[in-house]
């Protein structure tokens, strides 16, 4: 079966009319007519399929561009786009609040340059285009800026560098005001160093800095420590005098010089017991003259006490005594740590003190031995120490030598 065309014309011959029948076989045609049909029907039927799909994405790229209209504009965050050169292309509302501006417009109208306008710090922002040139990307930048109003806050920006078709670059990112986070910072380092200052007026700073490392229990020996007890003559009978509110004050004043005395010569102040006051040489940081350092304090404390005066007028007298030798030292307690000397040294330096005079200043031999080519001594004699029996002790009275020579803790140390 095929296709045809016919063609028919009359046709008379003599007195008989018949027609002349063409046939044309046109199956080749008819068939490029089907195919050229199904091509056209497949052809439209592509093209509407394509018009739905470009009606979808445009609908989706619409309803994404209002998605991304509405986070753009209801951010918590600061969101922007600048220039190469540091103008703002496009802000939304919570960065223009966030610097206290009424409106975005009026921040990109207000802000020509970010960098000279906008950073405390200008170099921050060389900073920052110097990270974006290397990494394209950067997090967390922190500065501080200028608000509208002079005021300063600080901000935490994430920003990336963005190139046009055209090669043109750009950046856009996000802003964060930290400025609570960073208050809380300086809070807390405040509260650290005050901490750590309190810490170090209780402790030694090895010993304080030893604990901050996180140890536990700290106890050391040492075999050559020079220690000094002083007290005030005649305090009970001072105290049922004054006020309390004045003594303490008279004693804080006291204590408080002394304190001055131990930082210069470089000495450690153990702590104090009513109006008894107690300091050592040689540790934490072992030094080789120590007792010289303490020798030179106690002579200074005697002519320091010369500057105070009772509530009443009257002169005030200390006691000190002063022995050399081994002890151990060490922090107890946790709540509130102290550090502490124990020993026979310690034991015989107390009882140079409770048993000396107002005004006098009493050492044992073995101070007295190590201080007599330098030192003015008077020999006191033999007195009964508890637990330790008969002592030579010495009264020490000043140096030798008219120059005065005092021990130097910045040089020892």
């Amino acid at each position: 079966m095929f296709w045809v065309s016919a063609s028919v014309h009359p046709l008379r011959l003599a007195e008989v009319s018949s027609l002349l029948t063409t046939l044309y076989d046109i199956s080749d045609r008819k068939e490029a007519e089907s195919a050229l049909r199904q091509s056209q029907e497949k052809l439209q039927k592509q093209a509407q399929q394509l018009e739905q799909i470009v009606e979808q994405r445009t609908q989706e790229l619409r309803l994404s561009e209002e998605k991304y209209r509405s986070i753009f504009e209801n951010a918590i965050e600061g969101i922007f786009q600048m220039s190469g050169d540091g103008r703002y292309l496009n802000a939304n509302p919570a960065l223009a609040k966030m610097y206290g501006y009424e409106s975005p417009a009026e921040l990109i109208a207000s802000v020509k340059h970010i960098g000279k306008q906008l950073y405390v710090q200008p170099q921050r922002w060389e900073e920052l285009l110097a990270y974006l040139k290397g990494l394209d990307s950067l997090s967390g930048f922190e500065s501080q800026v200028y608000c509208k109003d002079g005021s300063t806050i600080w901000i935490s920006e994430d920003v990336r560098a963005i190139y046009d078709r055209d090669g043109s670059l750009h950046y856009e990112g996000s802003v964060r005001d930290i400025s609570d986070r960073k208050a809380a910072e300086a809070e807390l380092r405040q509260q650290r160093f005050l901490s750590e200052r309190l810490l170090l007026n209780v402790l030694p700073q090895l010993i304080a800095e030893r604990l901050k490392r996180g140890e536990k229990t700290i106890a050391e020996n040492f075999a050559e420590v020079t220690v000094l007890f002083a007290d005030i003559a005649n305090f009970t009978q001072l105290s049922s005098e004054v006020s309390p509110k004045e003594l303490v004050k008279l004693l804080n004043d006291i204590f408080s010089a002394f304190d001055l005395l131990a930082d210069r010569h470089g000495v450690e102040k153990i702590k104090t017991i009513g109006d008894a006051y107690m300091v050592v040489g040689g540790l934490p940081k072992p030094r080789p003259d120590h007792i010289v350092a303490i020798a030179d304090m106690a002579l200074d404390m005697q002519q320091e006490i010369l500057q105070f005066r009772t509530p009443g007028n009257q002169p005030i007298a200390l006691r000190i005594g002063i022995h050399t030798g081994a002890v151990v030292a060490g922090v107890i307690g946790r709540r509130k740590p102290i550090y502490d000397l124990w020993g026979d040294t310690v034991n015989v330096a107390s009882r140079m003190e409770s048993q000396g005079e107002p005004g006098q200043i009493q050492v044992s031999q073995t101070v007295y031995e190590h201080l007599q080519k330098n030192y003015r001594f008077q020999e006191r004699g033999t007195i009964s120490i508890k637990g330790k029996g008969l002592m030579n002790t010495y009264w020490l009275l000043g140096h030798k030598k008219a120059r005065d020579f005092r021990s130097t803790s910045v040089t020892n140390e």
